[in-house]
């Protein structure tokens, strides 16, 4: 195993890489695909060093003595780093931020992240993508796969790209999606309070389920049927073929599901502040 403790600017070049780990507290980490030699190159360092190591193609990121840099960390807000990591297309990547931002560009395997208050750019990544978050929000464009999010008070925003199935929960977080959907692909979207705002291909082909027990449900598809209870309400019917699935259910937040022509978007639904 090789292993390098940094504690000021470097850079560092591999063999070969199979898989990256990287944990960071505050900063940034752009993770980018690349058929150039893996590297990692280190901006700065503020507070504990970084530890870093290369055993069996695994490269690992991390602060030295990680729960005593979270606690020099709350103690006085400077355990920070800033770093670029190249690695192959096909390596999968796992992500743990506390208050860190990551851009993840142009992978093809698995890509996951963990994120406490940090945000997440992911552009023109492919495979399965999981993203867990607090209060950090993800922005996406140009992802082909499918898409598994979680959150608090996170905003998740996806622009563009074909996905086979998106599964998002959030709280109070709001999701956007402007993207086209695979022939049986799936969403199923589940909020408390957060907005949720869907734009798919007007030939899409989809059984559509929107449900909210008090936000108001609103739809530019003809096609759909609604129902307004006491105590809920609802828009329920077939797109096209029916072979694919799009489910929504809120308490409280609103719904919008839009049509747009076949080719595809270049910008999320916005969402009023």
């Amino acid at each position: 195993m090789s292993r390098w403790t940094i504690d000021e600017p470097t850079t560092l070049d591999f063999d070969g890489v199979v898989a990256l780990r990287a944990t960071l507290i505050t900063g940034d980490v752009s993770v980018l695909a690349s058929d150039e030699r893996p590297s990692v190159i280190v901006g700065d360092v503020e507070g504990p060093p970084l530890v870093i190591t290369h055993e069996a193609g695994m490269l690992t990121i991390t602060h030295e003595n990680l729960w005593e840099g979270v606690l020099h960390w709350l103690r006085t807000q400077k355990c920070r780093a800033s770093i670029t990591v190249t690695v192959p297309h096909d390596c999968p990547v796992t992500l743990n931020l506390v208050s860190a931002d990551a851009v993840v560009t142009g992978m093809t395997a698995r890509t996951s992240i963990k994120s406490a208050s940090g945000d997440v750019t992911l552009d023109e990544v492919a495979g399965a993508i999981d993203a867990n978050t607090v209060s950090g929000a993800v922005e996406a464009q140009g992802l082909d796969g499918t898409v598994s999010f979680t959150s608090v008070s996170g905003d998740l925003s996806l622009a563009g790209g074909s996905l086979g199935r998106l599964a998002a929960r959030a709280v109070s977080g709001r999701i956007a999606a402007d993207v086209d959907l695979a022939r049986d692909g799936r969403v199923d979207v589940n909020t408390v309070s957060g907005a949720v705002a869907l734009r798919i291909p007007e030939s899409a082909d989809a059984q559509v389920t929107l449900n909210s027990a008090a936000g108001a449900i609103d739809t530019t598809f003809a096609e759909l049927g609604r129902q307004e209870r006491p105590v809920a309400r609802s828009v329920t019917g077939k797109l096209g073929d029916g072979t694919g699935r799009l489910t929504v259910n809120t308490v409280s937040g609103p719904v919008t599901l839009l049509g747009r022509d076949d080719a595809p978007g270049t910008t999320a639904p916005r969402m009023e502040k």
